[in-house]
């Protein structure tokens, strides 16, 4: 085997020995027996590190020892080689087209016997290689092939022989093709999709494009099927309906057929009904699925069979932290799976093509998918000092305008159309992700809209391009943004104009010529850690503008790998750095709604409600006004009715509803009677799916809408009368009563202590606490509020006074100063401590910030540390999952009871995890005594195992160490989460950045 000619470091040699790109399919034979040759399974494999040790000086590849390897699979999930996570910067110098030398590769050998069939024809298919191979058949060179993530198809015939024949690939690592596929995931290797040989007659069917066009009120379709036959071919087709039934038949005929359809079944992501389009030849037999709809533009607002829609999407890769790249259909179906039970209903393929049948699957589901190109340069913007940003924008672009890439871009794009054109799930094309514009991505646009204008066009990158020419935009259907904001600020490299503005008429750019399309976040709520937290924001946006099509979140999964267990039975998930690769963008890659194992995050379930397909609005007393956001199911015929009325946190009233006859994007008033009026009182609407609704069980929860009708401030209890005793020292004031000590301390102004009837409550003083393990959406934050001293606070009590009211409580008087070393006070509080002789605390503070500090704070409140052994916790508040001012519609307000331990949301990279916002109390207990918090107003929660300074400190979820006591943290407020780390900056209104505040709260110990 040899190697003639490095195709690899050549940009216009993409497919040396390659069939033309075609649809996909897998024939049958006449009596429907599958014409495929399976090459999956055990294949003999050496791994070389460079490929100057894989080739010796005159081309010829060395002949190894080989070791068994499964493929499909990623050589580094095999034990070979090594993971690396990098987003923007290229994992090699930025030297197109050359890569190192040094390039990692593997050789590949599988042996199998055959008998020749007459006159049959043999293609070998590769559904995805990354990054490039050269490829032998019995020793000889049969031809070169790159796009990772596309089928590269070879003809065999003539190299096979009867008897055993064997296929060797020499697959490496990086290519010239590595430019262009620079996607933020793990970077890994191998052949990691099927591999087969298709058996096949002389002449047969090689390509077909299916069309569909409808009247004007969709009473009659045109089915024409664009045939490319190879020989004398002449095909033959039947087209079934959805419930099998014939309808008629077509040819033969070798360029084309036709069928017509009067009343057809649409196909929509709600009602994903497909006809069934048998095409034969005499010798073979190719079935397609086939889903009639038109998507199109009117009025720049997206419709689809002529009702204007909405896409609640997430971005997906093909992820798993054991198989990597390697997806099976059981894989993909568990996603698509919990995807239908989240709401989701539209996918985008970030960013490239997933495998042949995922298009198939998600038409059968019903999805809307955005079908991306293999496309992806990011890092051109890197490539001067090796960083991102403002100054280096002007760089973005580089591959869109550079020739040696004009012809690997645009076969990207025809690669990923002509594979997956006969999907109905496909509704739009899009060209690729972050590559910057120019004349390479016009070209390929050109093509695509050519090809095939029934489907919309979508490329984001287009706002970056090379300012020294005039671009071209003319092709693309949607005005795509990433992680815009939904109120305007000031980005640090350019102005971000909100939602709003766009359709309110602001100037987007003058090279879109005046056109104002369909709007569309091709990525938006950065679901990275704790979060996102601007969900409704972002829905309520898509709700009211007829022209915003909808968004997709960032992203679906956390990219990890696998690493074992910890002896107490953790899992071990690693990302960026954990390798020892350099670059690395660290934990960057955990930014999914799931878990890598696919527990979902409670940001899925949060954007689960956020996306539910009814809303309810209150209009009266007892009236409220039910609203369909489905697009073409009647809210009857998918979703059950019932209701739940709580006061003061409990349940007082329940029952089912009729659910009323609502048609899509239409409503309904409904009545319920008897409401109380006072109190904390709610009433919640729940949705849950009917018996027959596909996929969904009867009573899955589709969603809820909890309508407040009165809330009431509960005051503290009264000050009991009885004298309690004070007395004083230089460090402490000691308060005691009957059955109690408690102890003040000088210097914070907090409770060192806590002795009730015997029991210390405290295993260190109460602190102030400031500060927040940083979410993975405070990074650019969390550096300022270091430098600020909110995660080292020292406190200075500038004067305190203790004495007796008149009922005898005691009263503690003092003004503190919150400040750190090296800075001054940020914080100043006038605070008011009552003791009173049944040992109940009250606390009231007037605090006052120094606005030269800037910003807002993540959180202002106090700490306490109480024995592991109160390891119950009870709060009344939102629950029962994780709460914040910004994240809570997963939540309801009621009275929730937990164990500590349970407590804890395990983000892989710990951080700030389980607050529960807009809490009226919270206890804990350790089965014997209890402590509750209360307030008049309300406040957020946070009680764990672990403190901040751990979840800080460490960087994996299985190396915390849980500490030896509870910590029950009360904050006046915590602020909001947002999604910041990637994209805009949290909404002031979730910002604690007032100037003056006041908090009121009691603590109040007790037996249980």
């Amino acid at each position: 085997m040899k190697i003639t000619t490095r195709y690899h470091e050549d940009p216009y040699a993409l497919h040396i020995g390659t069939e033309p790109p075609r649809a996909y399919y897998l024939p049958q034979t006449p009596d429907r027996r599958p014409s495929v040759i399976n090459l999956n399974g055990e294949w003999a494999f050496h791994y070389f590190d460079s490929f100057l040790d894989a080739v010796d000086m005159d081309g010829n590849v060395k002949e190894p020892e080989l070791c068994p390897l499964q493929v499909p699979s990623c050589w580094q999930c095999m034990g070979w080689g090594r993971h690396m996570y990098t987003n923007v910067r290229f994992p090699i110098p930025c030297d197109p087209p050359y890569v190192p030398e040094e390039n990692p590769c593997g050789l590949y050998e599988r042996r199998f016997d055959l008998k020749k069939g007459e006159s049959a024809r043999y293609f070998l298919n590769f559904e995805g290689v990354d990054s490039c191979f050269y490829l032998w058949v019995n020793g000889d060179f049969q031809g070169y092939s790159q796009v990772s993530h596309s089928t590269s198809e070879f003809e065999i015939t003539d190299k096979l022989t009867d008897g055993e024949n064997v296929i060797s690939a020499l697959v490496l690592q990086w290519c010239d093709g590595t430019y262009l596929e620079d996607q933020d995931k793990l970077r890994m290797s191998g052949i990691f999709r099927d591999v087969y040989i298709l058996e096949r007659p002389a002449a047969f069917l090689k390509d077909f494009f299916v069309k569909e066009s409808f009247n004007d009120d969709f009473s009659h379709a045109d089915i024409t099927v664009e045939l490319t036959v190879d020989g004398a071919a002449q095909v033959t087709g039947t087209l079934f309906a959805p419930d099998g039934t014939e309808l008629a038949s077509s040819g033969p005929a070798a360029d084309k057929l036709c069928f017509s359809v009067d009343n057809p079944v649409l196909w929509n992501a709600e009602n994903p009904a497909q006809y069934t389009l048998v095409l034969s030849t005499g010798d073979e037999v190719i079935e397609q699925k086939v889903g009639l709809r038109r998507i199109e533009i009117k009025d720049d607002v997206v419709y689809l069979n002529g009702v204007n829609i909405k896409f609640r999407g997430v971005n997906r890769h093909d992820s798993d932290p054991v198989t990597g790249y390697t997806i099976s259909r059981e894989q993909a179906l568990r996603d698509m799976l919990l995807m239908k039970q989240h709401n989701v209903n539209a996918i985008r393929t970030s960013h490239y093509p997933n495998a042949p049948w995922f298009n198939q699957l998600a038409s059968e589901l019903g999805f809307y998918v955005i079908g991306e190109a293999d496309l992806e340069s990011h890092g051109f913007a890197t490539r001067y000092e090796g960083r991102f940003g403002k100054d280096h924008l002007d760089t973005y672009p580089d591959a869109m305008d550079d020739p040696q890439f004009k012809e690997a871009i645009v076969d990207r794009s025809q690669r990923n159309v002509h594979r997956d054109k006969n999907n109905a799930a496909v509704v739009i094309w899009s060209l690729g992700n972050e590559s910057g514009w120019g004349e390479n991505g016009e070209a390929a646009g050109r093509w695509v809209k050519e090809y095939d204008p029934s489907r919309l066009l979508h490329y984001e990158g287009n706002m970056t391009y090379h300012k020294e020419r005039k671009p071209d935009f003319s092709m693309i259907d949607l005005y795509s943004r990433m992680y815009a904001p939904t109120a305007a600020q000031d980005h640090p490299w350019f102005k971000k104009a909100s939602i709003d503005e766009y359709f309110d008429g602001v100037e987007i750019d003058e090279n879109w010529n005046g056109r104002r399309p369909p709007y569309i976040l091709c990525e938006y709520i950065h679901a990275m850690g704790n979060g996102p937290g601007d969900a409704e924001d972002y829905q309520q946006l898509i709700m009211k503008h007829d022209g915003f099509v909808g968004g997709f979140v960032w992203e679906w999964c956390d990219h990890a790998v696998y690493g074992g267990q910890t002896p107490d039975n953790r899992p071990i998930y690693r990302y960026g750095g954990d390798h020892e690769e350099f670059p690395h963008d660290g934990n960057f890659c955990m930014d999914g709604l799931v878990y890598p194992d696919r527990t979902p995050h409670t940001g899925l379930i949060e954007f689960k409600n956020v996306i539910r397909p009814i809303r309810v609005r209150k209009t009266g007393e007892n009236t409220f006004v039910l609203h369909n956001y489905r697009d073409f199911t009647n809210a009857n015929d998918f979703a059950e009715l019932s209701f739940e009325v709580m006061k003061d946190g409990k349940i007082i009233a329940s029952g089912k509803l009729d659910m009323p006859s609502i048609e899509p994007h239409g409503e309904a008033e409904i009545t319920v009677d008897g409401l109380p009026k006072d109190g904390d009182s709610t009433v919640t609407f729940i949705y849950t799916a009917k018996a027959g609704v596909p996929i969904l069980e009867l009573g899955h929860p589709l969603g809820f809408d909890e309508i407040v009708l009165s809330e009431e401030k509960q005051a503290l209890p009264a000050v009991a009368e009885g004298k309690v005793e004070i007395s004083e020292t230089n460090r402490v004031i000691a308060v005691n009563g009957p059955g109690f000590r408690y102890e003040l301390c000088r210097q914070t102004g907090l409770w060192n202590q806590l002795s009730y009837e015997n029991k210390s409550l405290f295993t260190r003083p109460m602190d102030w606490n400031l500060f927040r393990a940083p979410l993975d959406n405070d990074q650019y934050l969390s550096g300022k509020w270091r430098e600020s001293g909110l995660d080292r606070v020292t406190p200075r009590v500038y004067s305190i006074k203790a004495e007796n009211a008149e009922n005898g409580a005691a009263v503690i008087t003092l003004e503190v100063g919150i400040a750190a070393l090296i800075v001054s006070p940020f914080v100043k509080a006038k605070v008011i401590w009552t003791v009173d002789a049944f040992g109940h605390i009250a606390c009231s503070m007037d605090c006052e910030r120094d606005m030269k500090f800037g910003g807002f704070l993540p959180r202002f409140g106090m700490r306490m540390f109480l024995p592991k052994a109160f390891s119950e916790a009870k709060y009344f508040g939102y629950g029962p999952f994780e709460s914040y001012s910004d994240k809570h519609r997963a939540s309801r307000l009621g009275i929730y009871s937990s164990a500590v331990k349970d407590m804890t949301e395990h983000y892989l990279k710990p951080q700030e995890n389980g607050s529960h916002y807009a809490c009226r109390w919270a206890s804990v207990t350790d089965g014997c005594f209890r402590l509750c918090a209360a307030s008049p107003d309300t406040f957020s929660v946070n009680i764990s195992n672990y403190t901040q300074e751990e979840l800080t400190n460490k960087k994996h979820d299985y190396e915390l160490t849980p500490a030896d006591e509870t910590i029950m943290c009360l904050d006046y407020k915590m602020s909001g989460v947002g999604s910041n780390s990637c994209g805009p900056v949290l909404l002031e209104k979730y910002q604690l950045k007032e100037e003056k505040f006041s908090f009121t709260f009691g603590l109040a110990p007790s037996r249980k």
